[in-house]
């Protein structure tokens, strides 16, 4: 017999019929990660780790280097187009609960997530502006806050006593090598989404009513890529800087601290979250677990099952966690005053609350329909 390859098997592998084109995110994330990957690589090749040369060396980067100007902001904006199809894709598995289902490639993919947070945190440092520095100087900081070890933690991070020629070296390292890390993940994730196969929007996995993904699904990812892939091109060639700040324009001053600090727009929720606690240590806590709340996601979710789409609770509880992440993020871009503050506050307690009603809704739901 024929031994059948690793190609054939992926596309033959069995995929429900009834999946629509959210379940695109995962092969355009991939799609997005490749296009980072090389483009990370061409920059690489100009870019100068060092204080005093890196920021001119994107300068030179973007006016002299042949299509420089291409890479370096299809690189930029596509961390941002990354990180839109990331929240899109965990949105998907959340609405539909894939988590419950899949708990090992729920998992799995929480981790490339974080993984996918730290690199590009690493990437943002790397062009030396402003708001590159000043952002460094702020989240490493944070780590300060872990009780007895966090001075000497901070200073090990940085390489010294303040961010400096030692701490931009070592995440220029750190942002080269994670992509191929969190690429391991990602074979990892696919592996044992393939054990089980893919959910679909009735909230099950049943091998009954499937199709081969090629060439069925292949053709509509394709027509994803290639409509991403213009959108992308569109926003580098007639809005390249509308997703940056204006602050990383301008070399880095230690002596001059901007107005208002904060991070790129992925991370702002998470701010918002740090921000709204008074206490240091309280609100470092507070930013982890917004992350890695949803592990507990895939841990304690509950063996009653009801599917989202006939789980009226579930979907109300879903919209509410949206918006307000949407708000969340919308206040991590305001100043550090009220009322902003004041509005903070009860949405990160509604933020941490969302997750335990949605992963009771099916139990609360079955109790009422009983």
């Amino acid at each position: 017999m024929r031994k059948i390859s690793a190609v054939e098997s992926m596309l033959s592998l069995p995929s429900p019929l009834n999946i629509s084109i959210w379940w695109s995110g995962g092969s355009i994330l991939g799609m997005l990660l490749g296009v980072q990957l090389l483009t990370g690589l061409f920059l690489s090749m100009h870019y100068a780790s060092d204080i005093m040369l890196s920021f001119d060396s994107v300068i030179h980067i973007m006016r002299d280097v042949p299509a420089g100007w291409a890479l370096r902001l299809i690189h930029a904006n596509g961390a941002s187009f990354f990180f839109i199809f990331l929240y899109l894709h965990i949105g998907r598995g959340l609405y539909y609960q894939s988590y419950i289902l899949q708990p090992k490639t729920w998992m799995v993919g929480v981790t490339i997530y974080l993984l996918s947070m730290a690199t590009a945190f690493l990437g943002y440092v790397l062009p030396w502006g402003q708001m590159s520095f000043w952002g460094a100087t702020v989240i490493t900081n944070l780590l300060s806050a872990v009780p007895y070890f966090g001075g000497s933690l901070v200073e090990w991070v940085w390489g010294g006593f303040s961010v400096g020629q030692a701490t931009l070296n070592r995440f220029f390292s750190l942002h080269f090598i994670l992509p191929f890390i969190m690429t391991v993940f990602i074979l990892i994730h696919l592996i044992f989404l393939h054990d089980k196969g893919s959910t679909n929007p009735l909230g099950h996995n049943y091998h009954l009513n499937k199709i081969n993904f090629h060439p069925y699904f292949t053709w509509k990812d394709m027509v994803g890529f290639v409509l991403v892939l213009l959108t992308l091109i569109t926003i580098c060639c007639f809005a390249p800087y509308v997703l940056s700040d204006p602050e990383n324009f301008i070399y880095a001053n230690p002596m001059l601290t901007p107005t208002h600090i904060q991070p790129e727009w992925y991370f702002l929720f998470a701010y918002a979250i740090l921000r709204s606690i008074p206490s240091k240590l309280g609100g470092v806590i507070a930013l982890a677990m917004s992350i890695f709340i949803l592990y507990f996601l895939g841990i304690g979710s509950m063996k009653i099952n009801i599917p989202s789409s006939f789980n009226l609770l579930y979907q109300v509880w879903f919209w509410v966690l949206v918006v307000n992440f949407m708000l969340l993020t919308w206040l991590g871009a305001c100043p550090i005053e009220n009322p902003y503050l004041l509005l903070a506050g009860p949405l990160t307690y509604l933020y941490f609350f969302s997750y335990p009603i949605l992963l009771s809704s099916s139990w609360l739901s079955f109790m009422v329909l009983k």
